[in-house]
């Protein structure tokens, strides 16, 4: 992304960002509440429109394009974590990883084996129990096996860890990190928890609208 501005309510987010995530490399924003965290990530989703800047994913622009084409690029080359995993809790976690292929128009047989390979590798149980059921780790890592089914090459995480006991978040943090260097995604997560953001090859935070890198963390 490049000289990115974001203002609302006479409030400026962003002010001329720049960001560079390379494939397998991780990047982590943390900052206080309300610094434009979130915002950031809602613009490479293309959730928000920013009103100066540009957004390039995986080779592709993002800012600009129309509803049906940023559904295509969301499709094709980003995947989302979000907090609360934004699953459906009464489908299966087959159905559920499945979801994105078969609204992109994939075959059904594919888009269930393509599923059950993901959660089985990473460690969800593979079975009609609903999502809704599972514990709190094994639903999202539910939800990074769904962002990862199409082959993103860009992963956003969006206080993936937040909403989990401990142990949890070490299994789902080491999995994202971990995941994203192995399959050569870029991978941009947003984070209050210092222990989830030291794992990351770099990491920004927010000051007065502009990311101000703090250096290499590892």
């Amino acid at each position: 992304m490049s000289g990115l501005r974001y203002e609302v309510g006479g409030r400026t987010l962003l002010d001329g960002v720049d960001l560079s995530v390379s494939p397998g490399e991780s990047v982590a924003v943390t900052g206080p509440s309300g610094s434009g965290k979130s915002t950031l990530l809602m613009c490479v989703l293309g959730l928000i429109e920013p009103q100066a800047g540009s957004i390039t994913a995986g080779g592709r622009e993002i800012t600009g394009l129309g509803s049906a084409q940023l559904a295509q690029a969301r499709r094709e080359t980003l995947g989302m974590v979000f907090q609360f995993g934004e699953l459906l809790p009464e489908l299966s976690p087959v159905e559920n990883v499945a979801l994105p292929v078969l609204l992109g128009g994939g075959r059904h047989q594919d888009a269930y084996r393509r599923a059950e390979g993901l959660l089985e590798e990473l460690g969800v149980p593979v079975g009609s129990t609903p999502t809704g059921m599972l514990s709190g780790g094994e639903r999202q890592r539910t939800a990074v096996a769904r962002a990862l089914i199409t082959e993103p090459e860009v992963l956003l995480a969006d206080e993936p860890t937040g909403a989990l006991d401990p142990e949890a978040r070490e299994g789902v943090a080491h999995l994202l990190f971990t995941t994203a260097r192995d399959r050569g995604c870029a991978l941009l997560l947003v984070t209050h928890d210092p222990a989830v953001a030291e794992r990351a090859d770099r990491r920004h935070e927010p000051h007065g609208g502009i990311l101000v890198e703090a250096g290499a963390v590892r």
